[in-house]
């Protein structure tokens, strides 16, 4: 009797137990989502990503969920560097500091270092543009990002950022400044307008590129 009654308490164990599982759905590992498509507005003859913020430097900072933003380069700067041959990128779990250097590119056998928009530890680098730098100027305001940095204190930062309204203004002023710099030392290369000539910094003199460097990435 007892041996049954102990085969009847099996039975209605795993019973139970298939009927709690049957319809569960299996664990699968958490995978990090890509950036979404911005919203672009175009101003004074600028496409301008809406929600971004920027560095001096022409570097950008778009806030993400929690304490993450996400991090590269604008697209002045993608222009002024042209083709870009090789990116490195501080590494993962290094604390960065608002204007400090964030990465280097390597465009036209030169290597140029710009900052980070804000404060905060790196979580992640996007290892498809280290791989393939010239993403970051097809795209740099989507795939071609460069890192994700956790910042507790991306509001404060932003207090020292370009943004919303004062985009465009900002944008063209650099434009003007950029202008007039190759004006005077480089005249045949000035631009009229938009955006700057692709790879510029690569075919001016040594003492300009330099100038053009310290000027528009503030590293």
């Amino acid at each position: 009797m007892s041996i049954l009654f102990v085969l009847l308490m099996f039975l209605l164990v795993m019973s139970i137990s298939y009927f709690r599982t049957r319809n569960e759905v299996v664990a699968r590992p958490e995978v990090a989502a890509g950036p979404h498509a911005p919203r672009m507005q175009r101003e004074y003859g600028f496409s301008i990503p809406q929600g971004f913020s920027f560095h001096p430097g022409h570097t950008w900072v778009h806030k993400e969920a929690g304490e993450s933003a996400r991090v590269g380069i604008d697209s002045f700067a993608a222009n002024l560097l042209g083709k870009i041959e090789r990116v490195d990128a501080d590494g993962i779990n290094r604390w960065v500091r608002q204007g400090q250097k964030l990465l280097t590119v390597e465009s036209g056998g030169q290597k140029f270092e710009l900052v980070s928009p804000v404060e905060g530890v790196i979580t992640s680098v996007n290892q498809d543009a280290l791989q393939d730098p010239s993403i970051i100027g097809r795209d740099p305001y989507q795939d071609g990002w460069i890192a994700i940095v956790k910042s507790p204190d991306l509001a404060i930062n932003k207090k020292n950022l370009v943004q919303e309204g004062m985009v465009a203004p900002w944008l063209q002023n650099s434009v003007t400044r950029l202008n007039g710099m190759v004006a005077q030392l480089a005249p045949t290369m000035a631009a009229d307008g938009g955006l700057p000539t692709t790879g510029l910094l690569t075919r001016v003199t040594p003492e300009l590129r330099e100038k053009l460097a310290k000027e528009f990435f503030l590293a």
